[in-house]
């Protein structure tokens, strides 16, 4: 059996045939297609061209250097979740947010996300996705990048792939002790009462989300909580009956105005909801700006984070 046969082999064993062949499909039919496929037409990220344009304009007009400076000053945030539905042995569960990592290209932001990990308490961790630069060819080195964060974070992890990231990935994420959650779910359970956390496979580019096989299982009156790479669902999410929506995708702008006014913010979404956090009928949620970069290792009035969630029943 070659190594193609045997990845194929190990990941439809993990994730079932027809998911496993469809992401693998995709991704060979559009993987770094710049126009067309995924919830927006134009994807900067897939443009090599524009990768070098980008720092030859910063260098050009000299603020590259301080905005490379910029991404590795990694800020640990706080943000309080407080929803009526939440049992009472969770009062003050914590999460631990990671996202878009990009942790081949984001070397000095990985190695304060490290220092940064030793030093907090939590329940979980959550990572949203996004380990790898470039959204194809080798990712070896960023699988090396997040299993040096993965030996920082204690307790259990789970995970999310973004639209940087192959379904090839999974194995060797679940090697390092990630729950992957790709249309899946898991309970956590104290003094007898429980929480439902689910997470969805890339809804951005690739398409792989299924919120309905997600949720297939648990009561929807329950607390739950749906961790996905991209807010762009959260129409799906909130009418799914979730509570709180935890994701990242668009670093925030990661190039910003003053006053942390985003250019772009390479989605679909409502500016409103582009960062931090923010509420969609009765469900919470929150976008993390990320503790990496893409395409350009640089930020501008736009700080990388690492975000904790603390649950609380009352406000």
């Amino acid at each position: 059996m070659t190594t193609n046969d045997e990845m194929l082999a190990t990941l439809e064993k993990r994730l079932g045939r027809l998911h496993a062949r469809q992401r693998l499909g995709i991704e060979k039919d559009h993987e770094a297609q710049v126009f067309g496929q995924g919830l927006n037409f134009f994807h900067i990220e897939n443009l090599t061209l524009s990768h070098s344009m980008i720092r030859a304009i910063l260098m050009l007009t000299g603020v590259y250097w301080r905005g490379e400076s910029n991404a590795a000053k990694v800020e640990l945030r706080h943000n309080r979740i407080a929803s009526p539905g939440l049992p009472q042995p969770f009062e003050g569960f914590t999460i631990l947010q990671l996202s878009d990592l990009h942790a081949d290209m984001s070397g000095r932001a990985m190695r304060r996300v490290a220092d940064l990990l030793g030093d907090i308490s939590y329940d979980i961790c959550v990572l949203t996705g996004d380990y790898r630069a470039k959204t194809f060819g080798p990712y070896a080195a960023a699988l090396a990048g997040t299993a040096r964060i993965c030996e920082r974070v204690k307790g259990p992890i789970y995970g999310v792939l973004g639209n940087h990231d192959t379904i090839c990935m999974v194995p060797a994420l679940e090697q390092m002790g990630i729950r992957m959650l790709l249309n899946e779910w898991e309970t956590i359970e104290r003094d007898g009462r429980r929480i439902h956390l689910a997470g969805i496979d890339d809804a951005h580019f690739y398409r792989m989300d299924n919120i309905e096989k997600a949720t297939q299982g648990f009561p929807h009156d329950e607390f739950s909580i749906l961790i996905s790479h991209t807010p762009e669902i959260y129409r799906q999410a909130a009418h799914a009956d979730f509570n709180v929506l935890l994701s990242g995708h668009t670093h925030g702008g990661q190039i910003c105005l003053p006053g942390g006014i985003p250019i772009t913010l390479d989605s679909t979404l409502p500016r409103s909801m582009g960062a931090g956090s923010w509420h969609y009928h009765d469900m919470i949620g929150y976008t993390s700006v990320g503790a990496g970069c893409a395409i350009v290792p640089v930020r501008f009035n736009c700080p990388p984070e690492i975000t904790l969630h603390h649950l609380h029943a009352s406000p």
